[in-house]
């Protein structure tokens, strides 16, 4: 989709409120629909690239051509507060036919919006808890989408810590304490530590000099590790954490692929690129008259444990051969 593009021009392309040509009209006959975007992620980071890419590819493919019979409005947000909530109000304003949402902030910020518009999700944890739809199978309102994971996987986060670095005996677990599911996700990775012999210390991701500190103040005891969980604040500060991982020598292991591409040594999760590409289906459902109501909401279906051997070997680690089999993707 962005073969042959220069990277600058795509983020032009999709980066505002006006990516495409107010004066584009549908072919005769055909009724221009219109999408909004509420991302929690910064319009120029390369992952927003290729899963904004996902997501297009598909509805061409469904039959719908940005400019021919579909507009697109983008709200970038880059997880700020503030942001997402003017962004929400103003997508809401230009009553578009679906939104499509990419973290449980942005659906949160729309429904309080709009509880009348449909929205779509991609990537929100928790959908039931966070009270955004009445049931997985039914829905019941206005918003439907995909989930990006159980809140059991957090667990596995600290077993593969244990795995690939036997001699933790300590972890920091990076948490978003503004998402419900920060404090969750780390309940869940509290519970299975007596059984892996590793002690636990919560931290919160509120901002970069919180994180350096905390970081920086933990990794001064032997023995230590650190995972990091699934949130947009952590997407966002994935440089600062990763290079303190480095220069701390701290074996990290991450929620997603995007850590790891970056220099982080391992993550399990999702596949996020695939879940904008499901998304994009409900968008086209929703587009030809059904319901979000009527749409249940999906869990994913496509895991990826990644492993970064460059990484490993500046930490001395070896990779467990048991480790490596199972990885979907080896960076060397």
């Amino acid at each position: 989709m962005i073969a042959g593009m220069k990277r600058r021009e795509f983020i032009t392309l999709i980066g505002g409120a006006a990516a495409w040509p107010v004066a584009a009209r549908a072919q005769q006959g055909e009724r221009m629909r219109r999408i909004g975007v509420l991302a929690a992620i910064a319009a120029d980071e390369p992952e927003a690239q290729a899963r904004n890419a996902s997501f297009l590819q598909r509805l061409g493919e469904l039959g719908w051509t940005v400019g021919r019979n579909v507009r697109i409005d983008y709200r970038w947000s880059a997880d700020n507060a503030d942001d997402i909530r003017r962004y929400a109000a103003e997508l809401v304003a230009l009553v578009p036919d679906v939104i499509l949402a990419t973290s449980g902030a942005t659906v949160g910020a729309l429904q309080r919006a709009s509880r009348s518009v449909p929205i779509v999700f991609a990537g929100t944890i928790d959908p039931v808890g966070s009270g955004f739809v009445d049931s997985l199978a039914r829905p019941g309102n206005n918003t439907t989408g995909f989930l990006l994971f159980e809140y059991s996987l957090s667990g596995k986060w600290l077993e593969l810590l244990k795995q690939i670095a036997p001699g933790t005996t300590r972890a920091a677990i990076l948490r978003d304490t503004a998402n419900p599911a920060g404090n969750a996700q780390f309940g869940v990775i509290q519970a299975v530590a007596p059984t892996l012999g590793v002690e636990v210390s919560p931290f919160n991701m509120r901002n970069a000099s919180e994180i350096e500190r905390a970081v920086t103040t933990f990794a001064r005891s032997a023995n230590g590790g650190l995972v990091v969980t699934g949130s947009p604040a952590g997407t966002v500060h994935r440089n600062l954490i990763i290079a303190l991982a480095a220069r701390n020598k701290l074996p990290a292991v991450y929620p997603f692929r995007l850590f790891v591409t970056d220099g982080g040594l391992i993550s399990y999760g999702p596949d996020f690129v695939d879940q904008y590409r499901r998304a994009a289906g409900y968008v086209d459902r929703i587009l030809r008259g059904e319901k979000p109501a009527d749409l249940p909401v999906q869990a994913p279906n496509k895991y990826e444990l990644v492993i970064n051997l460059k990484t490993a070997k500046a930490l001395g680690l070896e990779v467990p051969a048991s480790v490596l089999a199972r990885a979907d993707e080896v960076i060397e």
